[in-house]
């Protein structure tokens, strides 16, 4: 592989399984939680990206650079530290979502949850609702 090939690609690996494996308990039942909520909102079943990031549905990218690839449209990953959501197009428009949703951290795409106890679950499947719609949009459904 390439360096300029995405390292994170889907795998044969059994979703279930692997969420059983989590520690401590908190995290796995919080993790089921998300699970059941981004299959409930997206209508697809999950895919295990890379040895710990659960997706749904899949878009192809291309950078003005020549790189390309695909990757999951919206997914988490129940870390050690904290549960986290991969919202693809960002929060940029999500502003007022994030002033409802509780405590949490966010990154360039990732969104930071210690656990979903501190979170408003409606706000959290709006926030999943509206990526997932953005990236229909943006790449096709």
């Amino acid at each position: 592989m390439s360096s300029a090939e995405n390292k994170t690609r889907p795998t044969g690996a059994d979703v279930t399984a692997f969420l059983d494996g989590v520690e401590p308990a908190r995290r796995r039942e919080d993790a089921f939680a998300v699970l059941d909520m981004m299959r409930r909102i997206t209508g697809e079943e999950p895919r295990l990206w890379g040895p710990s990031i659960i997706g749904f549905g899949e878009y192809h990218y291309k950078y003005e650079s020549g790189r390309e690839g695909d990757f999951m449209r919206v997914g988490f990953s129940p870390r050690k530290a904290n549960l986290v959501l991969y919202i693809m197009p960002g929060f940029a428009r999500h502003d007022a979502l994030l002033d409802r949703l509780g405590k949490h951290k966010t990154g360039k795409s990732c969104l930071y949850i210690n656990k979903l106890d501190d979170v408003d679950r409606d706000v959290l499947e709006t926030l999943i609702a509206e990526s997932w719609a953005a990236m229909a949009e943006k790449y096709g459904a």
